[in-house]
C-alpha cells in the first residue's frame, strides 16, 4: 500500500493551497480517508475525515470552515482544500486510508504559512 501526498509548500498568511494524496495497492473505495498534521514538538493532530463513498465529513475545530477534504474514488485521489492559510497551520501533512482491519499512512508533505 502507497499513499503519497503532494502539494505542500510556502504561503503567505491568508493563502491557500490544495494537497493531493494518490493511493495505490489497496480498494480505495473500502477505506474512510483522512488527513492529519504535525508541527514541530507538538503530537500529530486529525484534521479531516471523509467516509468510504465521500457522503461525510467530519474536521477538527482548528480547521473547521477553512479547509473542505474531498475524495475521487475513481482516482484513488483524496484531497485537502486549505483556505485562509494560518502561521499556526505550519506542518507536515498526512494522508490515512482507515478501516476496521488496517490504516495506512503515507508520508508527509510539507505546508509552511508565513505571517
Amino acid at each position: 500500500v502507497q499513499l503519497q501526498a503532494s502539494g505542500g509548500g510556502l504561503v503567505q498568511a491568508g493563502g491557500s493551497l490544495r494537497l493531493s494524496c494518490a493511493a495505490s495497492g489497496l480498494t480505495f473505495s473500502n477505506y474512510a480517508m483522512g488527513w492529519s498534521r504535525q508541527a514541530p514538538g507538538r503530537d500529530r493532530e486529525f484534521i479531516a475525515g471523509i467516509i468510504k463513498g465521500g457522503g461525510s465529513t467530519n474536521y477538527a475545530d482548528a480547521v473547521k470552515g477553512r479547509f473542505t477534504i474531498s475524495r475521487d474514488n475513481a482516482k484513488n485521489l483524496v484531497y485537502l482544500q486549505m483556505n485562509s492559510l494560518k502561521p499556526e497551520d505550519t506542518a507536515a501533512y498526512y494522508c490515512h486510508a482507515d478501516s476496521d482491519w488496517a490504516d495506512y499512512w503515507g508520508e508527509g508533505t510539507q505546508v509552511t504559512v508565513s505571517s
